[in-house]
């Protein structure tokens, strides 16, 4: 299965795997010890040099709008050949990328807007299509700051190059907005910050459902160790208080979670569990 349909309220939800990207586990917790990282994915029943990171994006149906958030990696990095999966898995769910009114960009990493660089994707978006970014993101990767990541060596110059063709293909479509921006009925795109400056999550709310896509705030490793630093975290300490505002957030107001990294499909909720969080993954009915 590489889609998955839920409902919030009124609104149509479709949750699509892009593949998943190889890894090292070392990029998982930059600040804990190699001991205590090795434990944890022993207890998780996780390979201990690399493993198969889930890229997840999501397609949200609102009155006449159809919005994509985020677009998967493309297929023009060979180092990751079972990615960039989502152009034609959109097609198989029967989406065509020509009836897409809107794209959420919730950053600006290559597994989030490489998929609006592959081969024939442009052509098949309508001229008019609105791209939603923060304007703190546009800005940040006119001069991007890698000194606090830990990334393997050729991520940095393929994430600037990847970024600059972005908005250099992309520039007139974008739609910049600052803090908090209403892309449709019950869709609010709103300003994180942490991962990058400009890092965004998606609220959908309907009918007093609630889920949120969190792109890259969260991943697997958070929920037990929320105080661990991911190696693709711009600001490391900004991105800590913003995972464990979500989550309490999250925890608090019970709406679903689903997050770019998250195993797929990524549907579930969040609980507190002393001073670390729970997952729960919701129970799907097919």
């Amino acid at each position: 299965m590489c889609c998955q349909s839920l409902q919030v309220g009124e609104i149509d939800v479709l949750v699509v795997s892009d593949g998943v990207l190889p890894l090292p586990t070392s990029t998982m917790a930059t600040n804990a010890t190699k001991a205590d990282l090795s434990a944890w994915l022993d207890h998780m029943f996780m390979p201990q040099e690399a493993f198969d990171w889930p890229l997840n994006v999501l397609v949200a149906r609102s009155g006449e709008q159809i919005i994509l958030v985020d677009t998967g990696l493309g297929s023009q990095f060979s180092g990751f050949p079972r990615a960039g999966q989502f152009p034609a898995r959109l097609k198989a769910a029967g989406i065509d990328l020509a009836a897409v009114t809107d794209v959420v960009i919730t950053h600006m990493h290559m597994d989030h807007v490489g998929g609006l660089l592959a081969e024939g994707v442009k052509e098949q978006l309508r001229p008019d299509v609105r791209i939603h970014v923060a304007a703190a993101e546009v800005e940040f990767w006119d001069a991007p700051d890698f000194t606090q990541t830990v990334m393997p060596t050729p991520v940095p110059n393929v994430l600037r190059s990847t970024a600059a063709s972005f908005l250099k293909e992309y520039r007139s479509n974008l739609h910049i907005f600052q803090d908090r921006h209403e892309v449709a009925p019950g869709v609010v795109v709103r300003l994180t910050g942490g991962h990058t400056p400009g890092h965004s999550v998606v609220d959908l709310a309907s009918e007093g459902e609630l889920l949120t896509f969190a792109g890259d705030a969260m991943f697997p490793v958070a929920f037990d160790h929320p105080e661990w630093h991911n190696g693709f975290e711009h600001d490391p300490v900004e991105s800590e208080r913003v995972r464990v505002g979500l989550f309490r957030e999250l925890a608090r107001n019970g709406g679903l979670l689903v997050a770019s990294h998250l195993p797929f499909p990524s549907v579930g909720r969040v609980a507190i569990d002393g001073d670390a969080f729970r997952w729960v993954p919701v129970i799907w009915d097919f």
